[in-house]
Order: structure tokens, then C-alpha cells, then sequence
């Protein structure tokens, strides 16, 4: 008889894959960091809601300073900060994401796919980048907004994407440009591969690494937009976000009134948003790009 020799499951290179990626992803600290901070958020903002209060009730504890009975203080009218800080959480993560997926959706249409088409396809959809691009951002992004102020959040949302995929459409298309030139993309074509399945399949991979880092990039974008338009008065303000909190702040004065913990949490926030959403972009370049990553010494080695 002959023994037959155990053979490896198909699951298992994906499983060693995966440890691997995962061993890189944590040998960058800014990765990890990152990741960390961006948890603590999305946790907020997914069970925060079920366990804080009422945002919108009231008390007679009005303008109070931090205490016991409200960690983040209350506003002129008694509602408390905390939870206002907690149900925003969702509000300002709901928009960023919505609009930078909108966004990175649209820019990998009209880089990759005029990039690849090339002739007159390639020229129409370049135009139509270059006119984005040549228009100043925040000032199409306020007079839109202030257009369609009062239609809700898919109009913000609408507003902030389809005003920030110029510049990633013009990246993308120029990788494209540079990979539809490669052999492994001319030998498909000369297989009789279809289209799609040349982008989906030989020029999509080789763009996800700078595709990902847009999206972060569009993320941050967004969130900072729609801050910067809640703060003008232009984003619906029954829809809580960091940006509505500052808002309000600003209209009551709580500046010059020195309630400084009505605006400082939200501002905090968003800065702390926009560096871990950057330290995950730094850390999948390191990750992702072998000439990036830093090596360390190990102890007791000279």
C-alpha cells in the first residue's frame, strides 16, 4: 500500500496571509495607534446613542461648569455637553464615511476608466476634472450648500462629494495612464480578455494601496467640510454633529462667555479624528510599501 501524503487546505495560505499582514500591521506603531483611536470612535458612535441621555432634554442646570452630575457641563439652556458629544459621534462619522465613499466611487470611475478607454472618452472625462479643479473647493462647497441649506443630510453629503474627487480622479488616471502600458495588461488584451475584467482584475489591484489612502484622505475632507459649514450655518441643524455643536456654541457666545467645555470637546474630537485617520494613512504606506518601514534594533544588539 501507498500512503497517501496530507495535503494542504486551500484555507490555510490565506490564514498564513492573514497572520502576516496582520504581524506587519502591528509592527507600525502609527498603524496601531491609529486603529486604536479610530475604535474608541466607531464604538462611540455605534452603542454611545443607547447609553447616554436625552441630548435635547433640558434641565435647571444651566451654563454649569464640569461635575458629577454632568462630565462635560450643559449649555445656556441646561442640555447636557456629554451626550451632545456621544450622539454626535454618529452624525459626524455617518457623514465623513457617506461622503468619501460617494467621492472615491466617483473618482475611480471617471481616473481609471477614462484612463484606460483613452480618445475622446479619456478627453471628456479630463475636461470635466479639470473644470472641478480649477473652481476654488470652499467657495463651490458654500454656495451649494447655502443653494440646497435646509434639504437634510443626503444634501450635505451630496454636496461635500461630488465637490472632492477632481484630484483623486486626476491621480488615478495618471497611474492608469502608466499601467495600461504594462506587458501583463497587453497580454490580456492580446488573450481577448473583456474590459472589465482588465480592470478589474490587472490595473484595480495594483491602484487599492493609493485608492485606500484617497479614501482616508476624502474622510478627513468631509468631516472637516461639513464642521466648517454646520460653523457657517449652512448644514441642517437638527442633525447633531460636532460641527452643529460649535454652531450652537458660537451663537451663544460661549466663547467669550469662557464655557470653554462647550466647545472645546467637539473641536477636540474632530482633531483627534482627523490625526488617528492620518496616522492610519502613514501607517498603511509603511505597511504596504517595504521601503517605508523602519526597522528597529533589537536589545543588546550594537
Amino acid at each position: 500500500m501507498t500512503a497517501t501524503l496530507p495535503t494542504a487546505t486551500p484555507a490555510a495560505p490565506e490564514r498564513a496571509a492573514g497572520r502576516g499582514l496582520l504581524r506587519l500591521a502591528l509592527r507600525s506603531r502609527r498603524l496601531a495607534l491609529g486603529l486604536g483611536v479610530l475604535a474608541v470612535f466607531a464604538l462611540t458612535a455605534v452603542i454611545g446613542p443607547w447609553l447616554a441621555s436625552d441630548p435635547d432634554a433640558v434641565s435647571v442646570d444651566l451654563g454649569q461648569a464640569p461635575s458629577g452630575a454632568h462630565w462635560l457641563g450643559t449649555t445656556q439652556t441646561g442640555q447636557d455637553v456629554f451626550a451632545q458629544l456621544v450622539v454626535s459621534a454618529r452624525g459626524t462619522l455617518v457623514i465623513g464615511a457617506a461622503a468619501a465613499v460617494i467621492a472615491t466611487v466617483v473618482s475611480v470611475v471617471i481616473g481609471i476608466g477614462g484612463g484606460f478607454l483613452g480618445g475622446v472618452a479619456d478627453e471628456t472625462l479630463s475636461l470635466v476634472s479639470n473644470v472641478f479643479l480649477v473652481i476654488p473647493g470652499l467657495p463651490l462647497v458654500i454656495v451649494v450648500a447655502a443653494y440646497v441649506k435646509g434639504d437634510g443630510v443626503l444634501s450635505t453629503v451630496l454636496v461635500i462629494a461630488l465637490t472632492s474627487w477632481a484630484a483623486s480622479a486626476r491621480v488615478l488616471r495618471a497611474q492608469t495612464l502608466s499601467l495600461r502600458g504594462r506587458d501583463y495588461v497587453l497580454a490580456a488584451r492580446v488573450y481577448g480578455e473583456k474590459r472589465w475584467r482588465i480592470v478589474l482584475v490587472e490595473i484595480l489591484p495594483n491602484e487599492l494601496a493609493i485608492i485606500v489612502s484617497q479614501f482616508i484622505h476624502a474622510v478627513i475632507f468631509a468631516v472637516l467640510t461639513q464642521a466648517g459649514l454646520a460653523f457657517l450655518g449652512l448644514a441642517d441643524p437638527a442633525y447633531l454633529t460636532w460641527g452643529t455643536m460649535l454652531y450652537f456654541a458660537q451663537n451663544a457666545e460661549a466663547l467669550t462667555g469662557g464655557a470653554w467645555w462647550w466647545f472645546v470637546p467637539p473641536g477636540l474630537c474632530i482633531a483627534l479624528l482627523g490625526t488617528a485617520l492620518s496616522l492610519v494613512s502613514f501607517g498603511l504606506d509603511e505597511v504596504l510599501d517595504p521601503r517605508l518601514r523602519t526597522r528597529r534594533p533589537r536589545k543588546g544588539a550594537r
